[in-house]
């Protein structure tokens, strides 16, 4: 039996386009298991919503609008709040993957496969 069956997995969802975040609960809605407990559309409102939410998994857009977050900020302020966080980009790319790293997240998603990534990839991060 998997860990999610015994301890729901909370997530925070970070993206700055709205049909992603739709695509993402609707991916969500199918995993009884992982409850969202709340969505940000930039990088200040993932901060605030995290630090007061204290989910154990964060799925952050890397790229999105306003504030970027410099590598250190993300370590003391996300990581302090949230348990894991997953890192995801519509770009593939090494740039992408260097800028997870440097943030210290648990997982790259490439936003074309969330379709069969999405999912293991929280059960993972959260066992």
């Amino acid at each position: 039996m998997c860990f999610h069956r015994f301890m729901p997995i909370t997530l925070l969802l970070a993206d700055d386009t709205a049909s992603v975040r739709t695509a993402i609960k609707h991916l969500l809605k199918m995993e009884p298991g992982i409850t969202l407990v709340g969505e940000a559309a930039d990088f200040p409102e993932t901060v605030a919503m995290c630090a007061e939410l204290k989910p154990n998994v964060l799925l952050l857009d890397l790229h999105m609008p306003g504030e970027q977050f410099d590598p250190q900020h993300v370590k003391t302020k996300l990581l302090d709040c949230a348990k894991h966080v997953l890192a995801m980009s519509v770009w593939n790319d090494g740039n992408s993957r260097t800028l997870a790293d440097l943030y210290g997240c648990a997982t790259f998603l490439d936003k074309a496969q969330l379709g069969t990534e999405l999912v293991p990839a929280i059960l993972a991060a959260a066992q």
